[in-house]
């Protein structure tokens, strides 16, 4: 895993951090009960007497996937962060390892996987509305902010970095 602080600034700043003992029921609370809470809102298409039907149950794959990734990337997070997950996008440290040698951003991949998973499992209209929304806002508004950010931050070797590897998914160009 390398990690790189910022070069440009000899000051320690203060990061906004959440403990991992928070953070993984926060997560919970976001991935497993908002999606179900949202399939509230439509039917429930292959559902039948209040169970999933068989190709429902294909959804579940991608859930675990997608669950394996975020905790993964919470743990290579903390890692790096002895106070827990740092939730400025102007981190302390620049994950290029792991993952993160095909990905610059696995951990919204594994989301997004994750809420694919659960459109297929709930067969819902409206968790398909989400899922969609979520990607846009990835797409239109996190990503280039965070990469901003990131840039600003560490310079040179954020932008080696980006040359590198994808934004979102492929082969690093080692």
């Amino acid at each position: 895993m390398s990690i790189s602080h910022n070069p440009n600034s000899g000051e320690t700043k203060k990061a906004r951090s959440l403990p991992l003992w928070q953070a993984y029921p926060l997560a919970l609370m976001v991935w497993a009960v908002l999606p179900w809470a949202i399939s509230l809102l439509t039917p429930c298409y292959g559902w039948a007497a209040g169970r999933p039907g068989p190709m429902n149950l294909l959804g579940l794959i991608p859930v675990l996937v997608g669950i394996t990734g975020l905790i993964w990337g919470m743990a290579v997070h903390s890692t790096q962060s002895p106070k827990g997950i740092e939730w400025d996008l102007d981190r302390s440290y620049l994950l290029r390892g792991g993952l993160y040698n095909f990905s610059r951003n696995p951990m919204y991949l594994a989301e997004l996987l994750l809420m694919l998973g659960w459109v297929i499992f709930y067969g819902s209209v409206a968790v398909l509305i989400a899922l969609v929304a979520w990607a846009l806002f990835f797409i239109f508004y996190q990503v280039p902010l965070e990469e901003r950010t990131l840039e600003a931050h560490f310079g040179e070797a954020y932008r080696e970095y980006k040359g590198r590897v994808p934004r979102w998914l492929g082969r690093s160009q080692r």
